[in-house]
Parts: C-alpha cells; structure tokens; sequence
C-alpha cells in the first residue's frame, strides 16, 4: 500500500504562488494515477486536479484552470501542485491520493477512484 507524504502548504496573501509536493512510498509509482482534493471547514472533498500514469494527461476542476498546474516526477516518485494567482477560496486542506490506472476521464474527478491518501497539507490564503 503507498504511503503518501504532502509538503509545501502555507499562509499566502492572494494573488500569491505556492508549491505543494507529495513525496510517495512503499508502491510503484509509475503505475498510480495520482490526484489532488481540497477540503474545505466542512467535510466535504473537492476535487482539484489530477494526473495519468504517464503524466500525459491532465485534470483540472474549473475553479483551477489556468492558475494550477499538476505534474509528476516518475523517477523521484512525487507529484507536485503548482498553485499561482491564489485566492481566499482555495483556503483548505490538500490532500494528495494515489489510485490505479483510470480509463475513463470522468473518473478521474471522483475521490472513489483513489484508494490511498496522505494526512494533508494546510494552505491558507488571506485577502
């Protein structure tokens, strides 16, 4: 089973960049589809990004689209989430997932589709 391990959150005012990066062990790397969610005070999970096997293939939620950017590292087992323009409503808890290969692109949005999770990383972004 992967063990998930996310860095790289933060206090940030808005307009401002973070990194966020999730280091993975104990698994295969090359052989997860790996995503990004955000939870916000509350329980519920959104999602926020995700990536391929490969790292051909990208997924955004629209509240993201052209200020994140998620990409991986297949050799150095980590997936980072580029975050820029950062506003108040992405205040929350990331959270990294790993699942298996996901054939159809609808999944790939849907945390059912992941099967494993790290303990998450705070990002706060103050108006």
């Amino acid at each position: 089973q992967a063990q998930l391990v996310e860095s790289g959150g933060g206090l940030v005012q808005a307009g401002g960049s973070l990194r966020l990066s999730c280091s993975t062990s104990g698994t295969t790397f090359s052989t997860y589809s790996m995503g990004w969610f955000r939870q916000a005070p509350g329980p519920e999970r959104n999602f926020v990004a995700a990536i391929n096997l490969s790292g051909r293939r990208t997924f955004y939620a629209d509240s993201g689209k052209g200020r994140f950017t998620i990409s991986r590292d297949n050799l150095k087992d980590t997936v980072y989430l580029e975050m820029n323009n950062l506003k108040p409503d992405d205040t929350g808890l990331y959270y990294c997932a790993a699942g298996g290969a996901i054939s159809s692109d609808e999944n790939y949005y849907k945390e059912d589709y992941f099967r494993n999770w790290g303990q998450g990383t705070q990002v706060t972004v103050s108006s």
